[in-house]
C-alpha cells in the first residue's frame, strides 16, 4: 500500500470547492459518512418533535431556522430530510418569481417535490401519500377502484363530505395518479400547468388551476386530505432572491400571508420551516405584520458556530476517504492539518462549518504543492484566475441542471421570464422592467433597453398548450404592439402555435409574421439549461453561498465573472434575441461538443494543479455525459502536444499516472 503522502500527491483534494456548498436537498445527495451527528442535534431533535406533534395533531406548525452565511442552513435541510424521509415528505420550494404568484410557485413546487422517489423507496412520495391515504390493504381492491373512476370519486366525496374545494376534478386527477398512462399529465394539472383541451378531457376535467385563488385551494385540499397519511414539510430556503417591494426590501409579508392562510384550516397536515440568514431575517421581520408573525407557532431556531472538535470531525470525515488507503495510517485523524492550525486560525474556539471546509482545502492544497516541490516533476504554479474555478462550478450546476428539468414547460412562464431578466441584468442591460403585457398573463414578459440605445425591446415567453390561454395572450400583446410600448416584441414559445381554426393563431401571424418587426422565436431545452443554471447561482450568491477559492462572490462579482467568461455567448436564445453573439464560430461548427470538453479538462487540471488520470476520466464523463472514454484520452493527448499539460511517469501504467498543468 501507498504511504499518506503518496497519496496526497495523486489524489485530487477532498474539500474541492466546487462541491463546498448545497443548495436544494433534491438536487444534493448527501454522503452518510459525511455528516457529524453531533452538529445541530438538538435542533434536529426538537424539529422532529415538532414533526411528530403535526403528525398526531393535524394542526400546521411553522418555525424559523436562522444562521449565519455557511453555518449550515441548506445542509441542515438536507439531513433533516434524510433522517425523517419515513416520517413524513419532503418539499423544497425555491424562491418565488412574483408575489403575485407566490400560491401557483408554491403548489407547483411542492408537486415536483412529492413527484420525487425517497431514498429505500420504489415509488414517488406522491404515490406513497396517495396509497397511504387510501389504505390499499390488497391490489385487488386497488384494481377494481383503477376500473371505476366514479366509485373513486364518489368513495373519496364521502369520506371528505365537506371543505374540499372542487372535489370532482381534483378526486379524478388523484385517481389518474394510479394509472401510470395518466400520471404525467395528471401531475401537469395539479401542479398547475394550462393544459389543452384534449388532456383535460381525458382526465375527465373542466379546467386548468390557473389562478392564485385556486392553487391556494388545491394546497388547502393537500392539506386536508394527508392527515390521513403523513405530514408534508415545505422548507423555503434561499430568502434573499424574492421579490423586492418598491422600498427594495424583501416581500417576506407575501410568505407570512400564505403561512397565516395555511393555519386558518383544518386540518391543514403541514410543517413549514422557514430557512433566512440571520442579517436578513433581522433586516426585515420588523416589516412583517405583527400578527402574521405571531403564526410561527414552532418558535425559532438558531444554527450557533461550531466547536473545533465538531470541525476536526468534519475534517476527518472528509479525509477518512483517502487515509484509509494509506499504510501506515497517518497518526492524526485531520493530518496535514492538526489541533493547532485549528487553534490559530479560530482562537475563539468556535467557527462555521463553511470556515472549517475552507481552511481543509488551503491546507491540504498548499502540503499537496510542497510535496510535489520536492519531485523532479513540479512545476511553477501560477494563480487560477475566478473565471477559471468559475467554469467548473458552472458546469458542475449545468449537469444539475439537464439532469432536473427534462422539458421546457418543467418551469413555469413567470420563472422563464425572470431568469431571463436575472441574465439581461448580468450582461448590462439597462432599464430591465418585467410585466410589459398587463393583465393576466403580466409576468409572462419583460421588456429592456437595447445596449447603447434608446429602443425599448419586449419579451413574451408562454408554453401554455391551453388555446383559450395563448389567444388572450395574444390579445394582449396586441394592446403592445397598439400602444408602442416596445420597439420590437419577441415572442418566445417552443409550443405549438394552433392552425387557421383558431382565432388565436390568427392574431399571432398579425403580430409575428409577415412584413411585422416583431419575431417569434423558438427557444431550446439548452437555452433553459444556461438560463437555469445562472439562476441557481444567483441564489447561492444572494444566500453568501457562493464561495470562490476562499472568497465569498457577491452578486455583482457574479456578474462581473459571467462577463468575463462570455459563457453566454453559446446560449442560442440569447444569439436569437441578439443579447450575445457566438464565439469562435468556425472552430464550433467543426467540433461543437470536444472544444468545450477541452476546455473543461485544461481548466480542472488547472484548477488542481495536478490530478491523478483516472480522476479526470471520472470528473468529464460525470459532467458530459454522451461523451466517450477514447474521446477524453484523446483530449489529453492533444493538450499534452500543445505543451498545455505534462504526464508525469508516462511509461508506467495509465492508473498510475499524474498528470499537471504547465503555465503558459
Amino acid at each position: 500500500m501507498e504511504s499518506i503522502d503518496q497519496i496526497i500527491q495523486r489524489k485530487p483534494n477532498p474539500f474541492d470547492p466546487v462541491t463546498l456548498y448545497t443548495i436544494n436537498f433534491w438536487q444534493e445527495q448527501q454522503n452518510p459518512s459525511l455528516n457529524v451527528d453531533s452538529i445541530h442535534e438538538n435542533i434536529i431533535s426538537d424539529i422532529e418533535t415538532v414533526l411528530e406533534q403535526v403528525a398526531q395533531e393535524h394542526n400546521p406548525r411553522t418555525l424559523i431556522l436562522t444562521g449565519d452565511s455557511g453555518s449550515g442552513k441548506s445542509y441542515l435541510l438536507g439531513r433533516i430530510k434524510k433522517l425523517f424521509n419515513t416520517k413524513a415528505f419532503f418539499v423544497y420550494i425555491d424562491p418565488w418569481p412574483d408575489s403575485d404568484y407566490i400560491w401557483r410557485h408554491i403548489l407547483r413546487q411542492t408537486v415536483d417535490c412529492l413527484m420525487k422517489i425517497p431514498e429505500g423507496k420504489t415509488d414517488s412520495q406522491l404515490l406513497l401519500w396517495l396509497k397511504g391515504l387510501l389504505t390499499f390493504q390488497n391490489s385487488g381492491l386497488l384494481q377494481k377502484i383503477i376500473g371505476e373512476r366514479r366509485v373513486f370519486i364518489r368513495n373519496l366525496k364521502a369520506i371528505y363530505p365537506s371543505g374540499i374545494y372542487n372535489p370532482n376534478d381534483f378526486f379524478s386527477a388523484l385517481y389518474h395518479l394510479l394509472d401510470s398512462k395518466y400520471r404525467d399529465v395528471a401531475c401537469e394539472w395539479l401542479r398547475g400547468d394550462d393544459l389543452d383541451e384534449g388532456d383535460l378531457k381525458s382526465l375527465g376535467i373542466r379546467g386548468s388551476i390557473d389562478s392564485e385563488d385556486s392553487a391556494q385551494k388545491i394546497i388547502t385540499n393537500l392539506g386536508i386530505i394527508s392527515a390521513a397519511s403523513q405530514p408534508i414539510v415545505l422548507c423555503f430556503d434561499n430568502l434573499d432572491n424574492i421579490p423586492r417591494l418598491l422600498n427594495g426590501t424583501l416581500d417576506l409579508q407575501a410568505l407570512f400571508n400564505v403561512n397565516s392562510s395555511i393555519h386558518t384550516h383544518y386540518p391543514q397536515n403541514f410543517l413549514i420551516i422557514i430557512s433566512i440568514i440571520t442579517s436578513t431575517w433581522k433586516q426585515n421581520s420588523v416589516l412583517i405584520q405583527p400578527a402574521d408573525k405571531a403564526r410561527v407557532n414552532a418558535g425559532y431556531f438558531h444554527l450557533k458556530p461550531i466547536s473545533l472538535e465538531q470541525g476536526e470531525a468534519i475534517l476527518a470525515a472528509r479525509l477518512n476517504l483517502l487515509y484509509s488507503l494509506a499504510k501506515p495510517q497517518p497518526e492524526s485523524a485531520i493530518f496535514p492539518l492538526s489541533k493547532e492550525i485549528l487553534e490559530q486560525k479560530f482562537p475563539s474556539g468556535k467557527t462555521l462549518p463553511r470556515n472549517i471546509l475552507e481552511l481543509g482545502r488551503k491546507e491540504y492544497e498548499q502540503y499537496k504543492i510542497k510535496l510535489l516541490n520536492q519531485t523532479e516533476n513540479s512545476q511553477d504554479l501560477v494563480p487560477k484566475t475566478h473565471w477559471e474555478t468559475f467554469k467548473l462550478i458552472w458546469q458542475e450546476n449545468y449537469n444539475k441542471t439537464q439532469k432536473k428539468i427534462s422539458k421546457i414547460t418543467y418551469l413555469a412562464a413567470p420563472e422563464l421570464i425572470r431568469m431571463l431578466a436575472e441574465v439581461l441584468n448580468a450582461l448590462q442591460y439597462q432599464e430591465v422592467k418585467t410585466k410589459l403585457l398587463s393583465g393576466k398573463y403580466a409576468n409572462y414578459s419583460l421588456s429592456y433597453k437595447q445596449q447603447n440605445q434608446e429602443e425599448i425591446i419586449g419579451v413574451v415567453w408562454t408554453e401554455d398548450p391551453n388555446m383559450n390561454s395563448f389567444f388572450n395572450t395574444m390579445n394582449a400583446c396586441q394592446k403592445v404592439v397598439d400602444k408602442k410600448l416596445c420597439e420590437t416584441l419577441y415572442l418566445l414559445r417552443a409550443a405549438d402555435v394552433g392552425n387557421v381554426n383558431n382565432l388565436s393563431y390568427r392574431m399571432y401571424r398579425k403580430i409575428f409574421q409577415g412584413r411585422s418587426k416583431n419575431i417569434h422565436i423558438i427557444p431550446n431545452l439548452e437555452s433553459v439549461y444556461f438560463l437555469a443554471t445562472y439562476h441557481s447561482l444567483v441564489n447561492a450568491a444572494l444566500a453568501n453561498e457562493l464561495a470562490i477559492e476562499d472568497e465569498i462572490i457577491s452578486l455583482k462579482q457574479l456578474e462581473e465573472i459571467i462577463c468575463e467568461s462570455q459563457i453566454f455567448n453559446n446560449c442560442s436564445l440569447l444569439q436569437d434575441l441578439s443579447i450575445v453573439f457566438p464565439t469562435n464560430i468556425q472552430e464550433k461548427q467543426n467540433h461543437p461538443d470536444l472544444d468545450e470538453i477541452k476546455n473543461f479538462v485544461l481548466n480542472l487540471i488547472r484548477q488542481k494543479s495536478f490530478i491523478e488520470r483516472n480522476s479526470i476520466l471520472e470528473n468529464t464523463l460525470n459532467q458530459f455525459i454522451k461523451i466517450e472514454h477514447s474521446k477524453v484520452d484523446l483530449i489529453i493527448a492533444q493538450l499534452e502536444g500543445e505543451q498545455k499539460i505534462k504526464i508525469l511517469a508516462p511509461t508506467s501504467n495509465v492508473d498510475e499516472q499524474l498528470i499537471c498543468f504547465v503555465p503558459g
